[in-house]
């Protein structure tokens, strides 16, 4: 993140230019740093385990629960909380919330050993819902809801297509090629050649492609963080808020209804995280790239990558703590 900032603020050049490649909204740079971090995940998702974990129900229909229910109530009352003097900064913190997380929650699954199939399984769904269920969603809570209660009002204009092209880079094209992956490799080589050979050699891209997205993301939004501190440290306090929330309650529900360590570390992080590339794209797409709601888009990347680090370790820490189990136990055992 500091590298992104210092580049964005001393080469201004850089960031103009990757404002400049992108493709129906999306940016080229971003989009190829998202899918080298998520193809060595989504490669190591063992397919024939899917079918089995759809049967689950306890695990979706907690997850929609956590992600369409409670996820935005929950960034709607905190924005309106911290932020009821700021208009732009609030209506930009509501966005956030309904744009539910599809890249970066399949790494910090993976650093804290969660269950690679059933995020996939997820992701997956979360992207149907995404979908369908945004554009309805912005327009219940920045204007019916308030409106009920009292409160100022806000519309918001967003197509379901950017949605859809935006769900189809970001999972699709990864899922795909992971997906592929292992069919064609396990065919040709066998899966003890896959697992032994194949993906430890992939493996160390995925945090390179995180490492990647995050400097060219803050590199490109630097210019807006650096020019208003006390407008990042009071957006920040409600996304702080947000992940820890819901990320306590993922685990501790997962854990209530018996789902064990790693799908309850799986609902945890699929509740928690955001989808920060949709949330900025609709953000200036709406209200433009100067506008305060484009900011809290920005900010949330930023607070949301450590605050993420922070809580693979507490998850790590839980296992052991509340879980009584060895997190990397499953790992050991497949590796």
């Amino acid at each position: 993140m500091l590298v992104g900032l210092g580049l964005g603020r001393f080469i201004p050049a850089l960031g103009q230019l990757l404002a400049r490649l992108e493709i129906g909204g999306i940016s080229v740079p971003i989009s190829i740093g998202l899918l080298v971090m998520m193809y060595p995940v989504l490669a190591k998702v063992r397919y024939d385990k899917v079918a089995a974990i759809t049967g689950d129900k306890r695990l979706l229909v907690s997850s929609l629960a956590l992600n369409w229910i409670v996820g935005p109530a929950v960034m709607f009352s905190l924005a309106w909380v911290f932020l009821a003097d700021l208009p732009e900064y609030r209506t930009g913190l509501i966005i956030v919330g309904l744009a539910r997380c599809i890249a970066m929650v399949v790494i910090w699954n993976d650093l804290a050993c969660g269950d690679r199939e059933a995020t996939a399984v997820l992701v997956a769904i979360n992207s149907v819902f995404q979908v369908v269920a945004f554009g309805l969603l912005g327009w219940f809570y920045l204007t019916v809801l308030p409106g009920w209660l009292g409160l100022n009002t806000q519309g918001l204009e967003v197509s379901p297509w950017q949605i859809a092209s935006n769900v189809a880079v970001f999972l699709g094209v990864p899922l795909v090629a992971g997906f592929a992956s292992r069919w064609i490799g396990e065919r040709r080589r066998g899966r003890d050649w896959y697992e032994h050979h194949f993906l430890p050699a992939i493996g160390p891209w995925a945090l390179y492609g995180l490492l990647f997205t995050i400097v060219l993301l803050f590199a490109l939004q630097g210019g807006a963080i650096i020019a208003a501190p006390l407008d990042v440290a009071r957006i920040a306090l409600p996304l702080l808020a947000y992940f820890a929330t819901m990320w306590l309650l993922g685990l501790l529900l997962g854990k209530a209804i018996g789902l064990g360590y790693a799908r309850s570390a799986t609902l945890a992080f699929t509740a928690a995280g955001n989808n920060f590339e949709l949330a900025i794209a609709v953000t200036i797409g709406t209200f433009g790239v100067t506008s305060g709601q484009a900011l809290a888009g920005v900010v949330g990347p930023l607070i949301e990558v450590p605050a993420l680090v922070g809580l693979v370790y507490a998850s790590l820490w839980a296992a052991r703590a509340w879980f009584h189990t060895n997190p990397y136990a499953s790992e050991e055992g497949s590796s």
